[in-house]
C-alpha cells in the first residue's frame, strides 16, 4: 500500500502528525485511523463475499484481482493452451536477425559485383553498387538555367 514512501518520508509525516494533534491526542488518533482502516477492509471483504454469492457456483475460483487488464492478460499469456510459449520459444530474434544481416550482406556483395560490369551503361548513376541520390535535371537544364515561363500558370 505504501510502497513508495521512504524513510525520510515516513519521518516527516510522524513529526507532522506529533506537531499538529500533540503527542497527548496521537495515540487516540493512531486508534482511531486503524479502527476507520479495519472497517473499510472489513466492508471491501463482505461486499467480495457478496458478488461471488450472486455470480454462483460457476465462478467460485473468480479473484477480483483478474479485473484489473495487466493481470489478465499476464495470465492469458502464461495459460499454456494456445501454445504461446512453444512460439515464444521457438523465435529467436538474434537468429533471424543473424539471417537478415547475412541475406543482405550476401546480395549486397552480388549486386556489387554485377553491377560494376554494368555501371558504365547504368543510366541510374549508380557506382560501386550505390544509387546516387542527388537531383538530376531530366530535361537537359543546367542548375542555372530557368524553366520556361507560363504566362497562364501565374
Amino acid at each position: 500500500m505504501f510502497n513508495d514512501i521512504g524513510p525520510l518520508e515516513l519521518v516527516t509525516i510522524i513529526v507532522l502528525a506529533v506537531l499538529v494533534f500533540g503527542p497527548d491526542k496521537l495515540p487516540k488518533v493512531i486508534q482511531d485511523v486503524m479502527r476507520t482502516i479495519r472497517k473499510i477492509r472489513e466492508f471491501s471483504e463482505s461486499a467480495k463475499q457478496d458478488i461471488r454469492q450472486e455470480l454462483g457456483p460457476e465462478f467460485k475460483d473468480f479473484e477480483f484481482e483478474d479485473l484489473n487488464p495487466k493481470t489478465f492478460i499476464r495470465k492469458q499469456l502464461e495459460n499454456d493452451d494456445l501454445g504461446l510459449k512453444e512460439i515464444r520459444n521457438g523465435f529467436d530474434l538474434k537468429k533471424e536477425m543473424a539471417e537478415v544481416t547475412d541475406a543482405v550482406h550476401s546480395r549486397d556483395s552480388d549486386a556489387t559485383s554485377s553491377s560494376s560490369s554494368s555501371a558504365a551503361s547504368s543510366s541510374s548513376g549508380s557506382a560501386g553498387g550505390r544509387v546516387d541520390m542527388t537531383k538530376k535535371p531530366e530535361d537537359g537544364t543546367g542548375p542555372d538555367d530557368r524553366p520556361p515561363f507560363d504566362a497562364d500558370a501565374t
